[in-house]
C-alpha cells in the first residue's frame, strides 16, 4: 500500500511539474513591454477568469494579453496594410512640410505695411 502511495504522489509531482513548466512556458510567451487598463464586458471577464481557474495564467491580465497578442497574430494581414498606408501619410506630411517651408516667407522678410499718413 505504501508503495502504491509513493509510486502515486511521484507520479502526482511529475504532473505537477509538467503542468507548471506548460504555465511558465505561456507566461513566458506573453512579453511584458507596456501596462493597459482595458475594459471588458462579463462575458469576456468570465472567459479570462476561466483560462485562471483552469490554471493556464496566473491572472486575468496575463490571458488577455495572451489573447490580445494571438489576435493579433491572426490579423497580421490587416496590420501589414494598416503600416503600408501610414508609411504613405507620412511620406504626405514630410511632403507637404517641405512645401510649406519652401512657399512661407519668413517674418523678417515679409513686406511692411507703410504707416505714414499722407
Amino acid at each position: 500500500m505504501t508503495e502504491k502511495k509513493t509510486k502515486q504522489e511521484k507520479q502526482s509531482q511529475q504532473k505537477t511539474k509538467k503542468t507548471q513548466s506548460t504555465l511558465d512556458e505561456l507566461g513566458s510567451q506573453v512579453e511584458k513591454f507596456a501596462v493597459l487598463t482595458i475594459r471588458v464586458n462579463e462575458e469576456s471577464d468570465k472567459k479570462l477568469r476561466m483560462l485562471v481557474d483552469a490554471g493556464l495564467f496566473k491572472s486575468r491580465s496575463e490571458s488577455a494579453a495572451f489573447l490580445i497578442q494571438e489576435g493579433i497574430k491572426k490579423q497580421e494581414p490587416l496590420f501589414t496594410k494598416i503600416s503600408s498606408q501610414l508609411n504613405r501619410i507620412d511620406t504626405i506630411k514630410k511632403e507637404l512640410q517641405h512645401i510649406i517651408s519652401k512657399e512661407m516667407q519668413p517674418i523678417e522678410s515679409a513686406p511692411k505695411k507703410s504707416t505714414s499718413k499722407k
